[in-house]
């Protein structure tokens, strides 16, 4: 989207993204069992995905801490939900550079390879939370290592989809803001 990211456009688009991403995973969430915390398939990480190519590094970074993290807050995750906020922060920061070092193509291509950047990325990071989720209970960090890595199948098929749904999402969200702004004019 080419707006300047602080016009009223560019708020309200972050706005309507972080209340689309919380209601993604309020919406549609599966448990999983874990050893590690109380992982669950959604679909937040793949519109935070979108939100972050569609809006930008910062205006996207900011609809996912509040999709994410507000949903942390309110539905029983608070006292990790500042390690959710930084799994945004760092997945925004990995896809806006790999997006910039791609000199911003939106090819089919390229929104695959940073579809499949977001979903590898989320597993890295959720590794690393899982870990820290497993020490702040007083786990040793071999138990920690041992418990995060068996903690990861919802993670794994989050990824996945991620992966396949944001090229999706993305043009399907790109087509229709063009229809959309053509009606407007």
């Amino acid at each position: 989207m080419k707006t300047d990211k602080n016009s009223l456009q560019a708020l309200i688009f972050t706005g309507l993204f972080a209340a689309i991403i919380y209601i993604g995973i309020w919406v549609l969430r599966i448990p999983v069992p874990a050893m590690v915390g109380r992982p669950f398939i959604h679909f937040g990480n793949t519109l935070t995905a979108v939100a972050i190519l569609y809006l930008g590094y910062r205006n996207g970074m900011i609809a996912g801490i509040i999709g994410l993290g507000g949903f942390d807050l309110l539905n029983g995750y608070a006292a990790t939900s500042w390690l959710t906020m930084l799994e945004v922060v760092v997945v925004a920061t990995v896809l806006s550079l790999i997006f910039k070092g791609m000199n911003y193509q939106d090819s089919k291509k390229n929104i695959i390879i940073l579809g499949i950047v977001a979903g590898v990325t989320k597993i890295f990071t959720t590794y690393c939370v899982s870990i820290v989720e497993a020490l702040m209970v007083g786990t040793s960090l071999q138990v920690a290592y041992i418990g995060a890595f068996v903690s990861l199948p919802a993670t794994v098929i989050n990824s996945i989809s991620t992966a396949i749904c944001t090229p999706i999402l993305y043009f399907a969200l790109k087509d229709a803001t063009r229809v959309i702004m053509k009606k407007a004019k």
